[in-house]
């Protein structure tokens, strides 16, 4: 016969610590990214961005007011294929 004891109170514990996580991990995905986050993103400079895709009629950007701002989700799929686009063209050389 097997015989199985749970502590309610480490269960209720460990469920908290992975609700926070979630949580907290959700809480930090931005809706949008401004230049700042961009560059943090990308490990790029400014200049860089601008040279490789920032003028890609691709790359998704809304100018609002004086300061550019990129929607995160749309800018990851699209530096993911700009990059293997990179890597495709790099590969030959």
């Amino acid at each position: 016969m097997l015989s199985v004891h749970v502590n309610d109170q480490e269960v209720k514990a460990m469920l908290k610590r992975e609700i926070e996580e979630t949580v907290n991990n959700l809480d930090t995905e931005l809706v949008f990214w401004d230049t700042n986050e961009l560059k943090r993103r990308t490990c790029m400079s400014w200049n860089t961005i601008k040279e490789r895709f920032f003028f890609d009629e691709r790359f998704p950007k809304v100018k609002v007011g004086g300061k550019y701002y990129f929607p995160a989700q749309k800018t990851k799929e699209f530096l993911i294929t700009w990059l293997d686009e990179q890597e495709a063209i790099f590969r030959d050389y």
